[in-house]
């Protein structure tokens, strides 16, 4: 009997199982006729309340899922239904009062201990996603960090060259930034920086979620796009080049601050023996936007 209530409390509550209530009756109903008890009052007792007791249960898992207390939401209902539910079979198999409440008590110590243990797994999983996140991540602007683009770039670029693919890289940093954190602050540069990065990953967004957007250094930041030609790969460049020039970054009340990029854009070609040859090339067409005026395209 507890294992059962276990069972369906696990099911509603931790799994969020949902059952329509047209599909858990007759599920009953065939269970009781499989275990003889389809006669006996008590066991339709029994059966309504273990309907009740999955559909309110399954509720509040929904509804409470992000509620600070919610333990105290799901003890309210597993206590009193796990007692509900025993009070049933004292009925039916006429058990001692004494047998009653110790079944009760171990079903309450049980959805404890389940609770406790689970809230335990889901707390290393959160913890276990973060650190990956991290790992992953940049953490100021959220986005791909530089190790992950040597992971990815290496595995693209094999990918590129084994079947013949087209691979566009884009690569860009902001002009005069140094200047930024002398004259306002490194804090209304981190601004600066995350503000572009949130304008650039819009329009990534919108383009194709495909691609891929890291911030490998300072004020240094790479595209990586699968599929895509050297056209393809300046079209989009002008879209971002266009809303980074229409950007204006409020530092506080009185300060408005306009920024511009440099750029570099290349793409996969027979010449590169290794990820690093086509690297740069873009840092180099980078380097060119840079030492040309600054606030340009360079491609080819």
């Amino acid at each position: 009997m507890n294992f059962e209530l276990i069972a369906v409390t696990f099911c509603a509550y931790f799994l969020n199982i949902r059952i329509p209530i047209y599909f858990l009756f007759p599920s009953v109903l065939i269970f009781m006729v499989f275990n003889g008890s389809f006669t006996h009052w008590q066991s339709w007792g029994h059966a309504l309340t273990l309907m009740a007791f999955f559909w309110i249960l399954n509720l509040v898992s929904v509804k409470l899922h992000d509620w600070p207390y919610k333990v105290f939401a799901y003890l309210a209902v597993t206590i009193p239904f796990g007692g509900l539910l025993w009070l049933w079979m004292k009925w039916k198999f006429a058990l001692s009062l004494t047998t009653f409440a110790q079944e009760w008590l171990y079903l309450t110590i049980f959805d404890v201990l389940m609770y406790s243990y689970t809230a335990m797994l889901s707390r290393d999983s959160r913890t276990k996603s973060h650190l990956v996140r991290l790992a992953s991540h940049d953490s100021l602007t959220g986005i791909l960090n530089y190790e992950t683009y040597r992971q990815d770039i290496h595995t693209l670029f094999s990918r590129s060259q084994s079947e013949q693919r087209p691979l566009a890289m884009m690569m860009f940093d902001i002009d005069h930034f140094k200047l930024v954190n002398d004259t306002y602050g490194h804090a209304a540069g981190d601004q600066v920086l995350r503000a572009l990065v949130q304008t650039v990953a819009r329009i990534i967004h919108e383009a194709d979620p495909k691609i891929k957007f890291y911030r490998t250094g300072g004020e240094e930041f790479v595209l990586i796009l699968p599929e895509y030609s050297l056209t393809q790969c300046n079209q989009l460049a002008q879209r971002i080049f266009a809303a980074v020039d229409q950007m204006t970054i409020t530092l506080d009340a009185k300060q408005k601050l306009k920024i511009a990029i440099s750029m570099g854009i290349s793409c996969v070609s027979e010449a590169d023996q290794t990820s690093l040859d086509f690297y740069n090339r873009v840092d180099h067409n980078l380097y060119y936007s840079k030492k040309n005026g600054r606030h340009q395209i360079t491609s080819n």
